[in-house]
């Protein structure tokens, strides 16, 4: 076993794009999953500082077991970051099939395969949306990590892809507690910043929405975000601390829709945005002291939302 080899899973996406940057300019040597390594989507991860010498990729899915064995074996730390997304305006045929299946599976292959291995320690990307559809937390207390989303009244309101990142932690750590598996669960929220991928993400979908303005109203729903190099720093951070243990919201700002886009507005003040809002009642706030407690810093509010746009204009993501 490598001391300093970790595997990355999904390394192609956006979160793990830039996790895997971060590990090789620490010095570590990072096995990552793709589903196939000569795809020149996944071109970027090639060009990475360091990547010739210590970035090794592997044709692996999360649907296919022997697969991802093999990028496993011998590495000291697993990054589970692979997780299906649905299109933001994506219409879903069966989402048990789509979403919620290959999340589970997904995300319980990475277990087995780290239990047959011997892996050290295993940091699991879920999602703050496994902490927030609470409709029992009481509205006056911020949210910490005790606080598990309802899975029925997700069914309810098929918001499938938070059913699919709820049923996959908590199968997660009914995996660690059977096994002894050394596991961490890591829950960003909404994440923002540059890319570093060729595609556009579903977060960077969603403030496009937002900037370049939709017909259909939008609910003015208290967002919360966090930069995608705070997220890779917090992944990172909880690999490394002795005493990291249990789940970990990882949330740097909140805010209203109609006050970020006002920030935004104040900032960019040509572009279209989003008019149209249906209002609600106001919503609990996440709290990410645990995580702070570690030493996490994050980025100032107005950097993330500046390194966003400026990568969107760059990108000819936004009419100028």
């Amino acid at each position: 076993m490598d001391a300093r080899r970790v595997c990355v899973t999904g390394a192609g996406g956006y979160i793990a794009s830039w996790l895997v940057k971060l590990l090789l300019s620490e010095g570590y040597k990072v096995n990552g999953t793709v589903r196939d390594p000569s795809d020149e989507k996944n071109g970027h991860l090639k060009k990475l500082d360091m990547a010739s010498e210590n970035l090794q990729l592997y044709k692996a899915d999360v649907l296919q077991y022997d697969g991802l064995l093999s990028a496993i074996q011998g590495c000291e730390g697993v990054f589970h970051v692979a997780s299906p997304v649905p299109e933001f305006h994506g219409v879903l045929i069966n989402p048990e099939a789509e979403v919620i299946a290959p999340a589970l599976t997904g995300t319980i292959n990475v277990l087995k395969a780290c239990s047959e291995a011997g892996i050290k320690r295993v940091i699991v990307v879920s999602s703050s949306v496994t902490v927030f559809m609470n409709s029992k937390w009481p509205k006056d207390k911020v949210m910490d990590e005790s606080s598990w989303s309802e899975q029925d009244l997700m069914r309810k309101i098929e918001h499938w892809y938070g059913l699919s990142k709820t049923l996959a932690e908590r199968a997660a750590w009914e995996h660690a507690e059977k096994t002894g598996l050394n596991l961490i669960t890591v829950c960003p929220s909404m994440v923002y910043g540059p890319q570093l991928q060729a595609t556009v993400n579903a977060s960077s979908l969603m403030l496009l929405t937002i900037v370049k303005g939709a017909s259909e109203p939008m609910k003015n729903k208290l967002w919360s975000f966090v930069d995608v190099r705070d997220v890779a720093d917090a992944l990172l951070l909880v690999y490394e601390a002795a005493e990291a243990s249990g789940r970990y919201i990882c949330a740097a700002h909140s805010t209203y829709l109609h006050d970020l886009i006002s920030k935004l507005k104040s900032i960019y003040p040509n572009y279209k945005y989003q008019q149209n809002f249906t209002e609600l009642q106001p919503e609990c706030r996440l709290s990410s002291d645990k995580l702070k407690t570690l030493g996490w810093k994050t980025r100032a509010f107005e950097e993330t939302l500046i390194d966003s746009i400026e990568f969107y204009q760059q990108a000819g993501l936004l009419e100028k």
